[in-house]
């Protein structure tokens, strides 16, 4: 089983994953409550699985860029809990985790993939992916304007998604720009870490860190 782990955004996600698919899950809409709430949802999944904390193969976490809070307190949990079962340790960038679940609407629109989280005034951490996941636009923070993305977008459809694609909907007027609202990430998080897992492509505990993409960010709501 994989523990995976969210809590970059304002709505948090603890999931417990196993044969390929979410066995339990947990949501905290409460973002100030991230902390208080994260070790006690993880206890009550495994006591739903019947299950004791060392069965868990691996963890895996959300590790940004979002809520600077949020990701510290994601990844501190996270950590902690494989150094004490010796466990790997998953880290997995948030926009690749949104990217990954807007793949088949994006092969069906033939678009590619733009996911943006909210970073305060007209900015937006972001980056562009094509529909076989590969980086297009590297994950960094943008101030929005008119011209952004303009090139890209004379050649290409793009399907903008998350919590900052509603600030670049108001500025665009192009015609290949697309919008959906994001999708619940769970099932990508699972596939990702998955994948990871058995690529072995685990991360040091002492070399991982969030992803901020600029200093000292914390979510307007936090």
């Amino acid at each position: 089983m994989i523990l995976l782990i969210e809590t970059s955004s304002p709505i948090a996600t603890v999931a417990i994953a196993g044969d390929g698919r979410i066995l339990f899950t947990e949501e905290n809409p409460q973002p100030k409550e991230h902390a208080s709430w994260l070790h006690p949802a993880i206890k009550r999944m495994l006591e739903q699985a019947r299950a004791e904390m060392k069965a868990l193969e691996a963890v895996a976490v959300s590790a940004g860029p979002g809520s600077y809070t949020g990701l510290r307190v994601g990844m501190a949990a996270a950590k902690g809990i494989c150094y004490a079962l010796r466990i790997p340790l998953i880290t997995v960038n948030t926009l690749r985790l949104m990217a990954e679940a807007m793949v088949p609407r994006a092969k069906e629109e033939k678009a590619l993939i733009c996911p943006m989280i909210d970073a305060r005034r007209e900015e937006v951490f972001t980056a562009i992916y094509s529909a076989g996941m590969e980086e297009i636009l590297a994950p960094q923070a943008l101030i929005l304007d008119k011209t952004s993305f303009e090139q890209i977008l004379a050649d290409n459809r793009i399907i903008f998604s998350g919590s900052g694609a509603g600030k670049w909907k108001i500025l665009t007027p192009s015609k290949n720009a697309l919008f959906c609202n994001q999708i619940i990430v769970t099932e990508s998080f699972m596939r990702i870490s998955a994948r990871y897992l058995a690529e072995k492509k685990w991360t040091g505990l002492i070399s991982s860190e969030p992803i901020y993409l600029k200093e000292f960010y914390t979510h307007a709501i936090i």
